[in-house]
């Protein structure tokens, strides 16, 4: 297949380009490295610089005449969403339009989407979530994936084509990003491995669910078979407070800091966990690599850059 993988240069994205080209398929990047890298992209993948907002966007899908749209750029900080909705929107909202208009005029037959599960459901009324759970986003974030899964609704409905929605829960491992807001095992190991105080804000006991980056590859993978379709919580189901998190990651790197607490975070979740039933019913697919695992294989990939 040809598919088109945006923010192919980033964390999540450019994993997932690899996973595919390992597997025969002709894969372009498409990013504009606000906050992806050039060190990540696969040198088998052809590379077009592009912000999803551009218009000439439509140009490179009706040149490639692509089969997959795999979509996984996004402005991600929900913290910046609230400073600055507008910016969000724009970025998630109308760059989520204009690839979805150029992939129904080019012939795409399946767009596979990067949403998120504790942004959408917000303040859970049960645990572990399911995909039925109600829809609550508290953030213009969790807003703008959710418009998006809307929209996808609408194209496979007067187009046909075909979606397969991932409502991620808290993807990590190696290549994220330690320098944002975002993403506490690569903060905390970063920081841990420069001898630095992690910060964690509140008192620690909010938990997430925390899925490792091989795990949501292999789901992506599955996500080409022509079975797959609809909505899927990408998750572990199994939820982990922040300390527990702090305390695996200073056990395993013998680092000699302390656990310090700072003022809670306004608006942050006290608990997010989500079911992978459906996923796994529909594909088979569930969570392989535990929790200390995916730590110590991270903590290794951070040991082993300059």
């Amino acid at each position: 297949m040809k598919i088109a993988v945006t923010g192919g240069a980033g964390f999540v994205g450019s994993h997932i380009v690899d996973a595919y080209i390992e597997e025969g398929h002709d894969v372009v990047v498409i990013d504009n490295l606000s906050t992806g890298s050039k060190a990540n992209i696969n040198p088998k993948a052809r590379f077009e610089k592009i912000d999803i907002t551009n218009p000439k966007i439509r140009d490179l899908f009706e040149a490639e005449k692509f089969d997959v749209l795999s979509h996984h750029a996004a402005q991600a900080n929900v913290r910046q969403s609230v400073i600055d909705p507008s910016f969000d929107a724009n970025v998630n909202i109308i760059g989520g339009i204009n690839l979805y208009e150029s992939a129904h005029k080019t012939g795409v037959s399946k767009i596979i989407f990067a949403s998120t599960g504790g942004a959408i459901y917000g303040e859970q009324k049960y645990f572990p979530a399911d995909e039925r759970h109600p829809k609550r986003p508290c953030s213009p974030y969790g807003v703008s994936k959710l418009a998006n899964e809307k929209y996808l609704v609408y194209y496979k409905s007067l187009f046909g084509i075909e979606h397969v929605i991932f409502r991620y829960t808290n993807v990590y491992g190696p290549r994220q990003n330690p320098e944002g807001e975002s993403g506490v095992v690569a903060i905390f190991v970063k920081k841990m491995l420069k001898g630095k105080n992690p910060v964690i804000f509140g008192d620690g006991t909010q938990t997430r669910d925390y899925v490792y980056i091989e795990d949501v590859v292999n789901a992506n993978v599955m996500a080409l078979d022509e079975k797959a379709k609809g909505i899927y919580n990408c998750s572990t189901g199994r939820e982990i407070s922040v300390n527990t998190i702090f305390r695996i990651l200073k056990y395993r790197l013998g680092a000699d800091v302390k656990e310090l607490h700072e003022e809670a975070q306004s608006g942050e979740q006290l608990r997010s966990v989500c079911s992978h039933r459906k996923l796994f019913k529909a594909l088979g697919w569930k969570a392989d690599v535990d929790i200390e695992q995916g730590l110590i294989k991270t903590i290794d990939w951070f040991r082993s850059q300059k």
